[in-house]
């Protein structure tokens, strides 16, 4: 099993020093789910819902997010982020929507963090500018989707 790299020779939780790491691409792409009611995905996609753009505002906060990764997780660094992208699309025969983040950055350590972050925040914002109309929305199968550059190379989910 490898060593969990956040903790020092005592078992303390400690920033990894990545100042010795080599300068790389690197790019994350995690993904998430909003499930709601039938009716709840065509008021959202016809864009009726009282609070505004829920797709809009989501894709925004979803990016606001991602560029504070590092004041959220507690042992993130702050990284230069040179792109987020973040895709919301609709699947109406399961009635949900499917959230995509898409970050890259040059740098010392991966994106995977901001990418999970960035979907995760753009579904607790689809859930709360929808919530007055439908409570029993459900947030599913947040994760990671890819990730790349560095020394552990790349990583692929199963499908």
């Amino acid at each position: 099993m490898a060593k969990l790299t956040h903790l020092n020779d005592k078992g303390e939780a400690n920033m990894v020093d990545v100042g010795d790491k080599a300068v790389t691409h690197r790019i994350a792409q995690a993904e998430g789910r909003v499930a709601m009611l039938p009716e709840t995905l065509d008021m959202i996609l016809s864009g009726n819902a009282k609070k505004g753009d829920v797709l809009g505002t989501a894709r925004l906060a979803g990016i606001m997010a991602a560029k504070r990764t590092h004041e959220l997780i507690p042992l993130c660094h702050q990284l230069l982020i040179s792109k987020i992208e973040i895709s919301i699309t609709p699947e109406v025969d399961s009635s949900t929507l499917h959230v995509v983040s898409t970050v890259r950055v040059k740098g010392q350590t991966g994106v995977e963090m901001e990418a999970l972050t960035a979907v995760s925040i753009a579904c607790l914002t689809i859930y709360d500018m929808a919530k007055a109309v439908d409570r029993s929305m459900r947030i599913e199968g947040i994760r990671v989707l890819e990730k790349s550059g560095g020394k552990s190379g790349t990583y692929r989910a199963d499908a």
